[in-house]
């Protein structure tokens, strides 16, 4: 199954429920479960969403915990039991921190989701920011940045098509070791999360695909620039998947406030204004609607799909 086209601009959503920091978490959210997951996925793929996307932490600490709450459900194990839920929509992990764990088991994780699914898998990686998770694991905070780097080289060997991978590298080397079942296709698209310019770097030289993490409309064009520049010193002329988040959404007029940030309205105006994300060199949107209760994003999902959807391309 190809990555979103970017022939014209696609949009994702990362769900809610499986994640619910107070910055974007709604109330209703606190109270719900598996089966609105499923409910809100399937109401995703037949409204036309190129994928739906599961965050990754291991374990909130005190500190930390009243903004972020400890509600983090494993990206994993939610995209593989909405896989069986729903037949095309394509599983994001946005994103997997794929240093707190050895490359090779990500692999057999991540191999195992794609092999389920039918090829569905986009794997977004990210270098994490909370110190405790990483201490508690015993794996390297300070040079996670680097550590990210040899984990997606390593990461392409164990993804691909060899049954057993080969990688040497500085922290993790392994050789003559089998790992099946493969997955369904060839190449895994990597999508590269983080907005520093690290990240950004990252992103343009070992990436399929970026996801910036809360980068402003007026920040956009020049990080898009800075990656297709350093593509071109790299020599680099593949297809790189450029990704925004976009501000909360709501289709037509909300009778109740949601937010100065968030865009309403009616769906030709909505999607006018989200077309000036293609006009920056974004390929694909990530959404995200105010809602009160399940049944209004339900029909949010819904609205956008036939009404905002159509007015993209």
């Amino acid at each position: 199954m190809p990555v979103p086209s970017e022939e014209r601009l696609s949009y994702g959503i990362q769900l809610p429920v499986q994640s619910q920091s107070t910055i974007y978490a709604e109330p209703w959210e606190g109270d719900a479960g598996p089966g609105d997951l499923v409910e809100i996925a399937r109401a995703a793929d037949r409204a036309g969403f190129a994928y739906i996307a599961s965050c990754d932490h291991v374990a909130i600490p005190r500190r930390l915990a009243d903004a972020m709450s400890t509600i983090w459900y494993d990206p994993v194990a939610t995209l593989a039991f909405l896989a069986a839920a729903t037949e095309r929509v394509q599983l994001l992990s946005h994103v997997a921190v794929v240093g707190l764990r050895h490359p090779l088991v990500t692999a057999k994780q991540y191999a195992t989701l794609d092999h389920l699914s039918g090829g569905r898998l986009i794997l977004g990686v990210g270098a994490g920011h909370v110190r405790e998770e990483f201490e508690a694991v015993g794996a390297d905070f300070e040079r996670r940045g680097e550590v990210l780097d040899e984990t997606i080289d390593a990461l392409r060997a164990a993804l691909g098509p060899d049954e057993y991978p080969v990688h040497h590298g500085k922290r993790y080397d392994f050789e003559g070791l089998g790992q099946r079942p493969r997955p369904a296709r060839e190449r895994v698209p990597v999508w590269v999360g983080g907005s520093s310019p690290a990240a950004v770097r990252r992103a343009a030289l070992r990436g399929d695909g970026w996801l910036p993490q809360g980068d402003p409309r007026d920040r956009l064009p020049a990080q898009i620039a800075r990656i297709t520049a350093l593509r071109a010193e790299a020599g680099l002329t593949g297809p790189l998947t450029i990704g925004a988040i976009t501000e909360p959404l709501y289709v037509g007029a909300p009778g109740w406030d949601v937010g100065r940030r968030t865009l309403s309205g009616p769906p030709a105006a909505l999607a006018a204004s989200l077309r000036e994300y293609a006009a920056m060199g974004v390929h694909q949107i990530q959404v995200r609607f105010r809602s009160r209760s399940r049944d209004e994003l339900l029909d949010q999902i819904s609205a956008f799909g036939a009404d905002v959807a159509p007015h993209l391309a």
